[in-house]
Formats: C-alpha cells, structure tokens, sequence
C-alpha cells in the first residue's frame, strides 16, 4: 500500500491498471506529461492525457531503411522500441523564436522570444539510451563554458520516468556503447514491464526523491526476488539479442587514422546529405540562427533552428563553404560523432539507439561504415541489412 515516500533503490510492484494513478499524481502536481502514443503511423512523443494514449498492443519493426508499424500479441503499454523523435524535441526545440523588433508610430520596439513551457513536463517512456543522450546534451549545453538557457529553462523542470528495455530492435546496439538496455542512473522513476498471461505488472523504483514520493501515491505492493529475476533476464535476454554493436576500443585514434580511406567515396555514393541522420539523432545539437523582416520594413524577427553538418552552408565561411563533397560532410559527422566528441566532451555522441539506421532513406549503417574504416567485417545484421536499405526506405 502506499507510504508517504518509497525509499530511493527501493522496487515495488504496480498493477497495470494501476498506471493511471501515476500519471493523476503527475497531473496534481502541475506537470504536463508527455509520452509514447500512435501518429502518423508511428510511435511518437506527444502530450498524453491518460493510459488510454499510450499504444498498448503495438510494436515496430526497424532495420536499415525500414521502420513500420505491427500489432502485438499482447496489450504491452511499452512493447515497442524507439520511434523516430527523441525528447531532443522537447528539450532542445527545433526551433524557437529568439526575439522580435517592431517599428510602430514612430517608435522602435525589441520583443522577447518564445517563453518557455508554461508547465513543468514529465516525459513517461525514456528508454536508457535517451537517458544517456540526455546526459550528453547535459554536459553540453549545461555543463560547459557557455549556459543555453533556452534548454536550462526546459531542462530544470523535467521528471524523467524511464522503461528499461526487454526486447532490442534490429537496429539497437546500445550494449556495445554501454548505454542500455537497463536505465541505471538518471531517472526519477524506473518501470519494467512484465506481460503474462495471466499477470500485467511493473517493476518501479524511486531514482530521486521527488520520485519516491510520486510513487509513494501509486497503489503498490513489495516486490520479491522472483519477479526482480524475471526484470534482469528480459533485460539481458534484449542486450544478447543485439546483432549490430560498435567496437570503442581504439575507435577514436582509429578515425582519425582514417581521414584518407577510400570507404569515404563508397559511402558518398549512397549518402543523399539529406540530413535525417542529424535530425533524428537523440544528442545532435548544432543550430543556426536566421533573421527575417517584412517587406513593409516594419517588423524583424530573429529565429534558432537546428541545423546540420549535412547543409553545405553549415561550414560556410567568407568565399564558400569549407565542405562542398557529401564526402566530406559525412565524414565529418561520423568522425566528430564518435572521435573528436570523446576530445571536447569526454564521451562519444553516439547512445546506440540506431535511429539513424532505421530513418535512414538509403540504410547506410554506422556500425557497418564503423567497422569498414577500422578493416574489420561489418556485423552480420549489417550486412543483411545493406542490400535492403540500398533499395528505399519504407
């Protein structure tokens, strides 16, 4: 039964039935909750009201180029994997408006830009490796010489409810980053769902301890060592199911002994530089800023988007761009991606979620290009994988 504060490591049992208390107890406290729900014939992040948003019964199915929709055998609120959006989204907004200046009667006004969220988000749903994409864009855009308020204001704010992953994906190789499946640190709260026949459960447990007190209104019961059993076999069944897997050993100093392979032209070949890999990537961070006016002169506004190191403006300098070649641009993104961010952050900005796989338009493969400039064979999913995203994406 609930107490006034579930202890911090502590595991409980909660029904399913009984997912809606968490979200009321959410909802008493002024968060606006965000959460996995069908759209567009895929699973995305969007404010949800209720248990009955979330897409019980449906999974996915990824691989190179491919990504579509399937029903599940079962009414798992949580069965799918990934979709293509991140809580990058909502922390770091595609585009914001920075401020506005006006010319009216005479007199010149400067505006202020897009206030943040009115109300503090709790986002339902975030698998380990967005919890470890997370951290990274902390360390970012927090943590480092120059503060981005725009993501602090939405950042400070957040309750994080994390679902440790029990199956993988085809495109998942978050093991080999060490960032997944099992959430391990980051959350306010954590799930495991467990679907039987005759049982629908969650292992929960308080991570913070505004968590433990979220949890604490939730009906419950202890959980036993039999159903913690039953979490940490799904958990390791899912991180041995992962075909794909990077080998970090090495791999900076690797890429940077790579700069002239010949591999860059074979992958340029494929790459259309349409950027979905940046756009769909949970820690890709880079923005550009544009002004505009109206064609009275009355009105100015100045804009952030995310941008990419696919645009070939994006390494524009006075006389040209610095990158013209789709070779050179790609080599960029997987070199400063998996090298040079170990250099300036201490880490990769890759969390193994292989989104870039799966919406990928022509299947290119980063573990694959990975292990082809290092000179090793590419994982066997890869390489089953490459023919079928060479065709078109689905």
């Amino acid at each position: 039964m609930p107490t006034n504060e579930i202890p911090l490591g502590t595991q409980v049992v909660v029904d399913a039935g009984a997912l809606g208390q968490l979200l009321a107890a959410l909802h008493r406290r002024g968060y606006q909750i965000i959460g996995p729900t069908i759209r567009d014939s895929a699973v995305v992040y969007d404010s949800i009201e209720s248990t009955e948003d979330l897409p019980a019964g449906w999974t996915a199915e990824h691989g190179a180029g491919l990504y579509r929709l399937l029903k599940r055998d079962d009414q798992a609120l949580f069965g799918y994997v990934i979709g293509p959006g991140s809580w990058k989204q909502f922390l770091h907004p595609p585009e914001v408006a920075l401020s506005s200046a006006s010319r009216e009667d005479g007199a010149f006004r400067i505006l202020p830009g897009d206030a943040p969220p009115a109300s503090p988000r709790a986002f339902l749903g975030v698998r380990a490796c967005e919890l470890a994409a997370i951290a990274r864009q902390d360390r970012i855009l927090l943590e480092d010489r120059y503060v981005d308020s725009i993501y602090r204001q939405r950042r400070e704010n957040a309750f994080l409810i994390a679902v440790h992953c029990t199956d993988s994906a085809p495109t998942c190789f978050c093991a080999s980053m060490e960032t997944g499946p099992k959430a391990e640190s980051g959350f306010d709260i954590a799930l495991a769902e467990i679907v039987e026949p005759d049982r629908h459960v969650f292992l929960a447990e308080a991570g913070t301890a505004r968590g433990g007190e979220v949890l604490a209104e939730v009906e419950h019961t202890r959980s036993n060592a039999e159903t913690r059993a039953k979490v940490q076999r799904a958990v390791a069944q899912a991180s041995s199911k992962q075909s794909r897997r990077i080998d970090t050993a090495g791999l900076r100093e690797a890429l940077y002994d790579a700069f002239d392979s010949p591999r860059w032209e074979k992958v340029a070949a494929r790459c259309l530089a349409c950027a979905n890999c940046t756009m769909v990537c949970p820690t890709c961070f880079c923005i550009t800023v544009e002004d505009s006016g109206d064609v009275s002169g009355h009105r100015a506004d100045r804009r952030r988007k995310w941008d990419s190191c696919f645009s070939q403006t994006f390494s524009y300098i006075h006389g040209g761009s610095v990158r013209l070649s789709a070779k050179s641009r790609y080599r960029q993104w997987l070199t400063h991606k998996l090298a040079a961010w170990i250099d300036q952050f201490g880490a990769p900005g890759c969390v193994g979620c292989g989104r870039c796989i799966t919406w990928c338009p022509v299947g290119i493969d980063i573990t694959e290009e990975t292990a082809a400039l290092r000179g090793q064979e590419p994982p066997a999913a890869a390489q089953q994988g490459a023919n079928h995203g060479d065709a078109s994406a689905r």
